[in-house]
């Protein structure tokens, strides 16, 4: 596999959440790497389309799946030309995760018809838009598994914890009136302000790296159009992150976590959570992170263990009962106009992936 080629050819598909004919020319380039002679099982939910590769014939319970998204976020059009700059692989999706993808969906190629277990390789095209119609939607139609690698950039460290996420919305009612007559109406802008406010009082906006929850304010609506009128209604949109630890979030119910927002905010606002997505946690001591730590430092990276205040597809096969960790190459830059993949990683990754599947089969083995 020229996987450089294969990665500046992947980088140029443009394979954003609103063009689903470029997400399946993504998903075909990578099915077509991986090649002949296995079962490909392919998925389609709300238009976004993925697969599952296994020998077959019968979709198995694996004992390990690779586990790769294939969207990217929105970039201008020179980042969808990839380019060489020293060391690094420039581009759209270079770091975040087309190349990892593709190093994994090699490894499975190489590797996955000798194995003494199933080895799964699933491949998604929404992650970056929550996950729901590819990791989620394979899961909830009996795809199962002992252990998820999910190669989002990691730098060879393993990924064991990730915050959960809410999306709630602050809804303020007041009553419209003149804007030279303040005093006839009830302005509820200014409700939603004080409610935000309220908040940020209890989860202030982060000024460095803690691990706790954290509230961003993705912006404030109103349906009154007029300057010279009296908003009656208006809306606060957040996004909030949490760890395990925090018990207000954490292992509670829409309607919980609704009724302690709405808690913090003035009267006349309430809280709605729209979606609520719980955290991820991968037993640090179990003996696949622990194998997978050993195969990255014997390619010498620390294999030091990270948690990630971002959301990832983990967060699914956590809820299923899965231990699932990030684990990927270097880079930096994502989402950004600098993204970048660190090519002196890949083929450390590799063989750290080929020695962690050597473990697990010694450890599959009678008597072992």
């Amino acid at each position: 596999m020229d996987i450089l080629s294969l990665a500046e050819e992947l980088i140029a598909i443009r394979s954003t959440a609103d063009r689903p004919e470029d997400l399946a020319r993504a998903l075909d380039l990578v099915l077509d790497a991986v090649g002949p002679g296995f079962t490909v099982e392919r998925f389609s939910s709300r238009g976004k389309p993925s697969a599952l590769v296994h020998t077959g014939p019968d979709r198995p319970h694996f004992r390990v799946v690779f586990n790769a998204h294939l969207d990217v976020v929105p970039g201008a059009d020179a980042q969808f030309r990839a380019r060489r700059e020293g060391d690094l692989l420039v581009g759209r999706g270079a770091q975040d995760m087309k190349l990892s993808a593709l190093v994994l969906a090699g490894v499975f190629r190489d590797r996955a018809r000798e194995l003494p277990f199933p080895l799964g390789l699933q491949l998604v095209t929404d992650e970056e838009v929550g996950g729901r119609d590819g990791t989620r939607h394979q899961l909830e139609q009996g795809v199962t598994a002992d252990f998820a690698v999910i190669g989002e950039h990691s730098a060879l460290r393993v990924v064991t914890e990730s915050k959960g996420l809410a999306i709630a919305r602050l809804h303020a009612t007041g009553r419209a009136g003149h804007s030279a007559y303040q005093w006839l109406g009830d302005n509820a802008v200014l409700k939603v302000v004080r409610a935000v406010d309220g908040v940020l009082a209890k989860y202030p906006v982060a000024e460095a790296e803690e691990w706790r929850t954290t509230v961003n304010v993705a912006r404030i609506t109103t349906g009154n159009q007029a300057l010279n009128q009296v908003p009656a209604d208006a809306t606060a949109h957040l996004d909030i992150r949490f760890p395990p630890e925090d018990a207000d979030f954490a292992g509670r119910t829409p309607g919980q976590v609704a009724a302690h927002l709405t808690a913090l905010c003035p009267p006349g606002v309430t809280a709605e959570v729209v979606d609520l997505e719980p955290p991820h946690r991968a037993d640090p001591d179990g003996a696949d992170v622990r194998a997978l730590q050993a195969a990255a430092r014997a390619q010498g990276h620390s294999g030091e263990l990270l948690r990630k205040h971002g959301a990832a597809d983990s967060r699914f096969y956590h809820r299923a009962g899965v231990d699932a960790v990030i684990f990927g190459v270097g880079g930096d830059g994502q989402h950004g106009p600098d993204e970048h993949a660190d090519l002196t990683t890949v083929e450390p990754y590799r063989r750290a992936l080929h020695a962690f599947l050597d473990d697990v089969a010694r450890r599959s083995l009678p008597n072992a």
